[in-house]
C-alpha cells in the first residue's frame, strides 16, 4: 500500500492522509483539522472505493463561499 499525505488548500482541514492499494482503492482516510465527526464519516463512507469513484462523487462539493470543501479536497487528493 502506498501511503499518501495531501496538503489541502482553502479548507479547515489542513492535511489528508490515506493509503492507495494496487487496485487504486483508497483506505484509512484521515483528516487533520476540520469538522471531526463529519470527516470521520466521509472517510468511512469512502473506505475501499476506487479513487475515480470518490472523485466522481465528491468533486465540486463546496463549503459556503470557500470555492472548495474538505470532500472536494479529498477528490483532488485521490486523483493527484
Amino acid at each position: 500500500m502506498e501511503k499518501i499525505t495531501y496538503k489541502t488548500t482553502g479548507t479547515c482541514a489542513k492535511v489528508i492522509h490515506f493509503e492507495r492499494d494496487g487496485e487504486n482503492r483508497i483506505h484509512n482516510i484521515r483528516f487533520e483539522g476540520g469538522c471531526n465527526g463529519n470527516l470521520k464519516a466521509v472517510g468511512l463512507l469512502c473506505e475501499g472505493m476506487k479513487a475515480e469513484e470518490i472523485a466522481e462523487k465528491l468533486s465540486g462539493n463546496l463549503c459556503g463561499a470557500k470555492g472548495t470543501s474538505c470532500a472536494d479536497q479529498l477528490a483532488k487528493a485521490v486523483m493527484a
